[in-house]
C-alpha cells in the first residue's frame, strides 16, 4: 500500500529501510522523503515503524489531539 503518495514510498519500502538498519523517524525521513511535501502521511509512517517494533513510542511525539465541539439536537415526535 503506498503510504507517502507525494514520493511514491509503499509500507513495504519503509519495511525494507527498517530491515536495512533505519530506526527513527528522521532517518527514514531523509532516505526515503516522507512527509516532506505536504506532511498528511506522517502519522501512517510513524504506524508502520510501530507495526514493524521500531520507534514504539511514536519516537517520542504525542498525538495531537484537537478538541471538536459538539452539538447536540433534540429530536421532536412529528
Amino acid at each position: 500500500m503506498i503510504v507517502c503518495v507525494c514520493k511514491s514510498v509503499s509500507d513495504r519500502k519503509i519495511r525494507a529501510s527498517i530491515a536495512e538498519g533505519i530506526d527513527t523517524f528522521d532517518e527514514l525521513q531523509f532516505e526515503l522523503g516522507v512527509a516532506i511535501c505536504c506532511g498528511k502521511c506522517e502519522e501512517s509512517v510513524r504506524d508502520v515503524m510501530a507495526q514493524s517494533g521500531v520507534c514504539a513510542s511514536r519516537c517520542g511525539v504525542e498525538p495531537q489531539v484537537q478538541a471538536v465541539p459538539l452539538t447536540f439536537y433534540e429530536r421532536k415526535a412529528a
